[in-house]
């Protein structure tokens, strides 16, 4: 209910299937803008990753950051609590 996102068109969230390069890269700023503000950006993060969600823009991370994030933490060489930091 009080996600920055709430009511947004979800596009700025998640890329058209053929979009790439400087549009796909600006498309994911504008969405991480938005989500830096979010006062629900930790749970958003943490939903995202717990469910491993596979497309767009959540908790202020891309499907390919939180995968890179995935394998650091079965690594160890993170932990949930760093997640809290945006």
């Amino acid at each position: 209910m009080r996600a920055a996102c709430r009511g947004l068109d979800s596009t700025v969230f998640f890329r058209p299937e053929r979009e790439r390069g400087l549009a796909a890269e600006e498309r994911d700023s504008i969405a991480k803008t938005i989500c830096c503000a979010c006062p629900v950006i930790e749970a958003c993060r943490r939903h995202a990753l717990t469910v491993r969600e596979p497309y767009g823009v959540w908790g202020g991370l891309t499907a390919a950051e939180r995968k890179e994030l995935l394998l650091e933490l079965k690594k160890g060489a993170v932990s949930w609590e760093t997640l809290r930091q945006p």
